[in-house]
C-alpha cells in the first residue's frame, strides 16, 4: 500500500517526531511510505495584531498547506495518510483535502490532541482534563499554549470549532500509544471501535550491557513541573536528610525551563549532579552506569519511552503510577510506581531498592524479558497491518 505521512514538526525536535521517524521506518518495510512534512517555524515571528490575526487565520484555515498536501496526494496517490500533529501550519484544512479526496486518515495519538490545547491536558502546573469534555477555558486562563492566553484561546476556538463541524468524525481511525490513552479518547466521546492501542515498537541492543552499577540513579527528561523534577529533587533532600554523607547519587541529564532551577538546586545538594542536555556515547554510558532510572511524571505520561531505554539496559524503573507508564512497568517484577508528586513514596521506593541490589539486578532482568517480549518490531508491523487494511476496506466498501 502507500502511505502519505502527514506530520507538522514542533519547534523543538522531541519524542513525537522522533517516533514519527521510527513509524516511517517501520512501515517501510511493508509499505511505500511518502511524507507531507510541515515545520512550525513556518508561522514566522508573530509581533503585533496583524501578525496575531493573520496566524489565527492560517491556524483555521491555511490555503497553503491544504494546496501543498493535494498536489501530494495527486503525485503519490496514497491508499491512506497517516496523520500525526497538524498544527499550527498543517491545520484544519488538511483534514478537509482527505475527505475531499476521499482519502481515509488514520490519526496517530501520541498525546491528548485535539481534547487539549497544548496537547497535554496541562494547566497551571497539574493536570487538568476539561478538555476532555471540550471546556478549554481552564487552558485558556493559563495561557498553556506558548504562554499566551489570546493564542491559547485563538487555537481552542479553532479546536472547538472542527468539533461541533464533525471534523474528527471524518477520521477513519485513531491509533493510540497507550490503553491510558485509548480511555481517554473513548471518555471524550470517540467511537470505542475506532481507536485502537498500539505501543512502540523498539530495536533492542543485540544484546545486554553487562551489569554496572556505578552508584547513581538517572534521570533523563525535559526539566519541565510536569515531568515531575521537582518531585525528584524533593526525594533527595528527604534521602539527604536521612542519610547524609550515605545518600546514593542523584544523576539529572535534561534542559528545559526549570534548568536554572534544577542547577541551583543541585549545586546546594551533597548528592545531586546535573550534567546538562546529554546524548549520545555520554548518554549510553549513563544508562549503563546506573542504579535504576526514575521517571517521576506528574502529567499522564502518554507511554515513556525512557522506561525502554532502561530495560533495554538491564535496569529497573522507578516511575509514577501516571497514564501509560503503569502499562510498561509492574511494581515489584521490573521497578516501583508510586503516586504522582509523592515525594515521600518515592524516597521510599528508591531507599528499598538501594538496600537489595540483588533484586535490583532481577529486576532489571525482568524488565530486559519484557521489552523483548512487548515491542518487537514484527509484531507492531502486524498490528499496524491489521489496522491499515481495516480502515481501507472500509473506504473500499464506501
Amino acid at each position: 500500500m502507500k502511505v502519505l505521512q502527514v506530520f507538522n514538526r514542533y519547534l523543538e525536535r522531541g519524542g513525537e517526531e522522533i517516533s514519527v521517524e521510527r513509524i516511517s521506518d517501520a512501515i517501510s518495510i511493508k509499505h511505500s511510505v511518502y511524507h507531507c512534512f510541515f515545520d512550525s517555524r513556518q508561522m514566522g515571528e508573530i509581533s503585533g495584531p496583524v501578525d496575531m490575526l493573520s496566524s489565527a487565520a492560517m491556524m483555521a484555515w491555511n490555503p497553503g498547506s491544504a494546496a501543498r498536501l493535494r498536489s501530494h496526494c495527486h503525485a503519490v496517490r496514497p491508499d491512506v495518510l497517516l496523520c500525526h500533529n497538524l498544527f499550527p501550519t498543517g491545520t484544519a484544512s488538511l483534514l478537509a483535502v482527505a475527505h475531499s479526496l476521499r482519502i481515509p486518515v488514520i490519526n496517530y495519538i501520541h498525546n491528548f490532541r485535539p481534547f487539549s490545547v497544548n496537547g497535554y491536558l496541562w494547566a497551571n502546573d497539574r493536570v487538568e482534563p476539561a478538555g476532555l469534555k471540550k471546556n478549554f477555558l481552564p487552558e485558556i486562563f493559563a495561557g498553556s499554549w506558548q504562554n499566551s492566553r489570546i493564542k491559547t484561546a485563538v487555537y481552542a476556538t479553532i479546536l472547538t470549532a472542527m468539533h461541533a463541524t464533525g471534523m474528527f468524525r471524518r477520521i477513519s481511525a485513531w491509533v493510540a500509544i497507550s490503553a491510558f490513552i485509548r480511555e481517554k479518547f473513548i471518555e471524550a466521546g470517540v467511537p470505542a471501535g475506532k481507536v485502537h492501542t498500539l505501543q512502540h515498537s523498539w530495536t533492542p541492543l543485540p544484546s545486554c550491557p553487562p551489569p554496572q552499577d556505578d552508584g547513581y540513579y538517572l534521570f533523563l527528561g525535559r526539566l519541565i513541573t510536569a515531568k515531575g523534577i521537582r518531585t525528584l529533587l524533593d526525594a533527595w533532600e528527604r534521602i539527604e536528610a536521612q542519610l547524609g554523607d550515605k545518600a546514593p547519587r542523584l544523576v539529572i541529564g535534561g534542559e528545559g525551563p526549570l534548568t536554572s532551577e534544577v542547577a541551583e538546586r543541585a549545586n546546594r545538594s551533597r548528592s545531586v549532579q546535573f550534567k546538562g542536555q546529554v546524548g549520545g556515547a555520554d548518554k549510553a554510558a549513563l544508562l549503563q552506569g546506573c542504579r535504576a532510572m526514575v521517571a517521576p511524571s506528574i502529567w499522564w505520561e502518554g507511554l515513556g519511552l525512557v522506561t525502554y531505554e532502561a530495560y533495554d539496559n538491564g535496569k529497573p524503573m522507578l516511575a509514577s503510577r501516571s497514564g501509560g507508564l503503569t502499562e510498561t512497568v509492574q511494581h515489584g517484577v521490573t521497578g516501583l510506581l508510586h503516586e504522582p508528586g509523592n515525594s515521600g513514596e518515592l524516597a521510599a521506593n528508591i531507599l528499598e531498592i538501594d538496600t537489595e541490589p540483588k533484586r535490583r539486578f532481577e529486576m532489571g532482568a525482568n524488565g530486559r524479558k519484557w521489552l523483548l517480549a512487548n515491542t518487537g518490531l514484527d509484531q507492531w508491523c502486524k498490528s499496524f497491518d491489521r489496522i491499515l487494511e481495516d480502515v481501507t476496506s472500509i473506504g473500499a466498501r464506501h
